[in-house]
């Protein structure tokens, strides 16, 4: 059968970084017991062989996000608190989605590819919020809540963080909303909802944008923040701002990284 015509997850995917695996199979367990997920769960429509190409594709995408960010395993499970599933259930028009009630991942079987790091993201800036400020809602993110200027927690850690929002959200006088912005509200505008101006959705975007640039390559990870429809109207970050919030947000999880080895 052509490539071509082969479901997504039975296609390649494209990466340049360390062979963790040594060329051999791991399993979701094999993943569970690395990066210790609160849960991992696998859709019944999720054949055996399905079930292996995705447990090696999940397997080298979270190592590669891992060594991109400098950071233990434990980071990239949120501290044991982040759930993972694979085939299961779906939202309508969406290929992946973070569940912030369940603090759950979702990747679709055959549409979910690329989408890792957007919804890692997310998941991420859910669970840093109850760390960096003080008594927010349960169901908050931390991009979300800085833009409200809530109460922040003080910490040096912190402080990095709020400077790649800074950069992210606002101009370089730090008054009006960022360029990067402005195209967001205005093709929520064209298409009457508000969705890609969310500060959630803002920062996860840029995230994804600095995780492909990186000279580590995983399209299982991320992929479609250059070329794509969604790329040309605007919805990313470009050019020297681009550079700017990668850099800012890297030097953020370095950081993090150090301190959580050293503690």
């Amino acid at each position: 059968m052509d490539a071509d015509r082969l479901p997504r997850i039975q296609r390649p995917y494209y990466r340049n970084g360390i062979q963790h695996r040594g060329g051999a199979d791991v399993s979701f367990n094999d993943i569970n017991k690395v990066f210790g997920f609160k849960t991992v769960q696998i859709g019944k429509w999720v054949t055996k062989h399905e079930q292996q190409l995705a447990a090696n594709l999940f397997f080298d995408a979270l190592c590669d996000l891992m060594d991109i960010l400098h950071v233990p395993e434990q980071v990239i499970s949120l501290n044991g608190s982040l759930s993972l599933a694979f085939g299961v259930g779906g939202q309508k028009h969406s290929s992946a989605h973070y569940h912030v009630q369940k603090r759950q991942l979702a990747l679709a079987k055959n549409a979910g590819g690329g989408a890792l790091a957007h919804e890692w993201f997310h998941a991420f800036d859910h669970y840093i919020c109850n760390k960096v400020f003080v008594n927010p809602a349960p169901l908050s993110f931390a991009s979300n809540n800085w833009l409200e200027n809530d109460e922040d927690v003080v910490h040096p850690l912190n402080e990095l963080l709020f400077d790649w929002f800074k950069c992210l959200f606002l101009d370089e006088r730090g008054s009006e909303p960022s360029d990067y912005v402005q195209r967001c509200a205005l093709a929520d505008k064209s298409m009457q909802f508000y969705y890609y101006a969310q500060p959630q959705e803002l920062a996860a975007r840029a995230f994804e944008a600095c995780i492909q640039d990186h000279s580590i390559k995983n399209t299982f990870l991320v992929q479609g923040t250059k070329q794509t429809v969604e790329a040309k109207v605007g919805i990313y970050p470009t050019d020297q701002h681009r550079d700017q919030s990668s850099q800012r947000i890297l030097e953020y999880f370095r950081h993090l990284g150090r301190a959580l080895s050293s503690a």
